[in-house]
């Protein structure tokens, strides 16, 4: 039976990660199990490596406080996916020596807490014979295998929060504001914070815009009297045209896609209806990550990091952990992994949105 497990997380920080070590830690401890933290993600598997032992102790009072006690990366010498859903092989040597240094130190079992890239590498591992289980981490909540992922909750609270303070100064100003938030090909941020924060459009990854369309709906706010609007734009969001031509001047500029669209929208905008609107952008960026999780996130983590300790009792490995309803299963990796979990037209919250007159830019 396992009595040595390694705990690792990868990818981009969110706010609840120490609330899933501290529960897995506290849950196993109690069981007879060890625990030892690897550092900075499968950077720390590997020679030279970085590691700790995880007791009762070194996780008191951990639960409340944002990002992770044992450090992460999203690169490094174990990255195995590149761009949406591009599997990139990791090279057998390294994968050889990540389970040889588990080995070494007597790691019998890895619960590893990531998202679509950090879970692709640890299924490669897993292929080598290495006793895997996977927790969901991804702020965009676009792995397809599980209901919600922890962090999406906060991040949509603190986006939702970024809009009320918007709305104000737009209003004050009469401006047209967009607030660029996390989402590079789901757009599940900017869809939910949308909703709740009263967006008068929201742009998705999903929903290629179209920038005579937003133009146009611009100009409709503001002959009905509404000389304010508030846009969420999602930073993976892009035009449908990919190349803009700017009216009048058949001068052709490319399209951002990934991070900083909402300067480029703005631009294109300006250029294209000179001086008919105020614009002005805000990017939440890392503060989305940031400061500490909400309740909900604090539940689901510790539900994730119980459930992921029960399944190595089981003996479940090359499984992930998987909300389904309101009950904890588990599903194979390479499952999670297959596909991401995007936002589509019949989506119950763009129904919604579209029905109390919310624009996605098409």
């Amino acid at each position: 039976m396992v009595r040595k497990i390694g705990i690792l997380n990868g990818g981009g920080d969110v706010q609840p990660l120490n609330a899933v070590i501290s529960s897995i830690v506290k849950s196993g401890v109690h069981r007879g199990f060890e625990f030892v933290g690897f550092e900075k993600g499968w950077e720390g598997v590997l020679s030279p490596m970085l590691y700790r032992t995880l007791d009762l102790k070194s996780v008191r009072g951990i639960s409340h406080v944002g990002g992770t006690i044992l450090g992460t990366v999203n690169k490094g010498r174990f990255a195995a996916k590149v761009g949406s859903g591009d599997v990139n092989k990791i090279p057998g040597e390294i994968l050889n020596e990540a389970k040889a240094n588990l080995e070494k130190v007597g790691v019998e079992a890895v619960i590893v807490i990531g998202g679509d890239g950090t879970l692709t590498g640890a299924l490669q591992l897993a292929e080598l014979g290495v006793k895997i289980v996977g927790v969901p981490k991804t702020i965009d909540n676009d792995l397809k295998s599980t209901d919600k992922t922890f962090g999406f909750s906060t991040a949509v609270d603190i986006a939702t929060e970024a809009l009320d303070r918007i709305h104000t100064t737009a209003t004050s100003h009469d401006r047209v504001i967009f607030v660029e938030v996390m989402g590079r090909h789901a757009g599940w941020i900017a869809l939910n914070s949308g909703l709740a924060g009263g967006a008068d459009m929201i742009l998705l990854p999903e929903i290629p815009f179209d920038y005579q369309k937003i133009i146009a709906f611009l100009r409709t706010r503001k002959e009905t009297g509404y000389r304010s609007s508030v846009v969420v734009v999602a930073e993976g969001a892009a035009a449908k045209q990919g190349l803009v031509t700017v009216m009048g001047q058949g001068e052709q500029q490319e399209e951002v896609k990934l991070g900083g669209i909402s300067n480029t929208i703005i631009h294109n905008i300006d250029r294209m209806a000179p001086g008919e609107f105020e614009l002005r952008n805000t990017i939440l960026g890392h503060v989305q990550r940031g400061g500490t999780p909400n309740s909900e996130d604090r539940i689901l983590a510790k539900q994730y990091g119980v459930a992921a300790v029960d399944a190595i009792e089981r003996g479940e490995f090359g499984k992930m952990v998987s909300l389904r309803g309101d009950k904890i299963i588990t599903v194979p990796i390479a499952d999670a992994v297959d596909q991401l979990k995007l936002v589509t037209l019949d989506a119950l919250a763009v129904d919604t949105a579209k029905k109390i007159g919310v624009f996605f830019g098409d």
